[in-house]
């Protein structure tokens, strides 16, 4: 049995912001991380960072928040991570004309739910640990591809399930119980619980949340866009998917931003197959969300996936410069999440939840991508094609 301590969420925000810097999609808590490798990629316009297994941050200072993150003298990370001393009245900034929306702040986390005892579960399920990845991109063979397929299956129609029920004065804590109660319905394991400490069992980002937020008492409201992420582990493999749903009466610049990161998906699938390079999945993405007026938020990126949460190869969303090359039996996430506004965030105090520094919203849209002997095939497709709750 797995719980979590009950989680009261200040409200309030942490220390830093992040611009141009890509982080996975699992992006770990860096007031619980103590390990990060930092590579440089030259990607104009972007100088990136990317974070995982060396250090160099030399200590946190978490008791108060106006404190700030000290770096390693020798690394200059100004440019890509730029310390905030401190935004107390960060919530009541002014918001951009983005549209007609509530401003998302966070709410209580109740405990997480319990996990029997013949469910399988993941490396990480009790200890909060996840093993590294092996270091090179997995190439699967007809029988994981089938596992795969059935992992990636369970987490689509969990989704669809969940997004099939919203409605508005919902919790997203009914949503977390929903997803939760399905996967062990189905003898699975709902990947993100204890992942790195994540305390709940789906992301549920709403509005201005850009992506992981975590699941708490707020009711829905007319009006929101809400983001579920669902990944269970099956059979001993992960699947996993999102989707941006519609809460009542959106306005047209919440659809409109829908559409623009539902086109960014759509637009990515069509370019991956073998001998094609990572990099055109970012190049497509960012042209397609410039075209439609929106913007990629960087932090955020794909990846593989399998025995593994998370692993090589990291898909990186915007343009940028890896010579990476897709073969066949390659399984990877692509996800991008696309900003109506600016594509700056903000990391709360948890950790975790990444909101927009200009308040706008976000949408996001993933699937997970097999790499076939002649293109590619979506193993979280799905016959729903829209949600749109009242």
């Amino acid at each position: 049995m797995i719980k979590t301590v009950f989680y009261t969420m200040p409200k309030h925000v942490c220390f830093f912001f992040c611009v141009g810097q890509p982080i996975k999609s699992c992006f770990i808590p860096l007031l619980q991380r103590t390990n990060w490798t930092v590579r440089r990629y030259i990607d104009p316009p972007l100088r990136s960072l990317v974070c995982e297994n060396q250090k160099i941050f030399s200590s946190f200072k978490t008791k108060v928040i106006s404190q700030s993150i000290h770096f390693k003298k020798n690394f200059n990370c100004s440019s890509s991570v730029k310390n905030i001393n401190f935004l107390n009245d960060f919530w009541k900034r002014p918001r951009k004309k983005h549209g007609q929306y509530a401003l998302v702040q966070p709410g209580l986390v109740s405990e997480a739910g319990e996990i029997p005892p013949d469910i399988v579960c993941p490396e990480y399920a009790y200890s909060g640990i996840v093993d590294l990845a092996a270091p090179s991109i997995e190439i699967k063979d007809l029988e994981v591809i089938q596992k795969m397929k059935d992992s990636c299956a369970l987490a689509r129609n969990i989704l669809d399930h969940a997004g099939s029920c919203l409605k508005i004065g919902m919790t997203t804590e009914e949503v977390d119980q929903m997803v939760h109660t399905a996967a062990i319905a189905h003898k699975a394991y709902p990947s993100p619980l204890n992942y790195h400490g994540f305390p709940k069992s789906v992301c549920t980002s709403v509005n201005n949340v850009a992506c992981h937020g975590i699941p708490d008492d707020r009711p829905l409201e007319d009006g929101d866009i809400i983001s579920i992420d669902v990944s269970v582990f099956y059979n001993g493999y992960h699947g996993d998917c999102a989707r941006t749903f519609g809460i009542g009466d959106v306005d047209g610049k919440g659809k409109k931003l829908m559409h623009v990161a539902q086109n960014c998906l759509n637009a990515a699938v069509t370019v991956c197959g073998p001998e094609q390079k990572f990099s055109e999945i970012g190049r497509i993405i960012s042209e397609t969300a410039e075209v439609g007026g929106c913007t990629v938020v960087p932090e955020f990126c794909g990846h593989g996936i399998g025995k593994f949460f998370h692993g090589p190869p990291d898909v990186f969303h915007f343009v940028n410069q890896s010579d990476g090359i897709m073969q066949e039996g390659m399984t990877f996430t692509i996800e991008p999440v696309i900003s109506e506004g600016e594509p700056k965030i903000v990391i709360l105090e948890d950790g975790w939840t990444a909101v927009t520094l200009d308040n706008s919203r976000c949408a996001q849209f993933e699937h997970t991508i097999l790499v076939t002997k002649t293109g590619v095939e979506v193993l979280t497709s799905s016959s729903i094609e829209e949600y749109n709750t009242t």
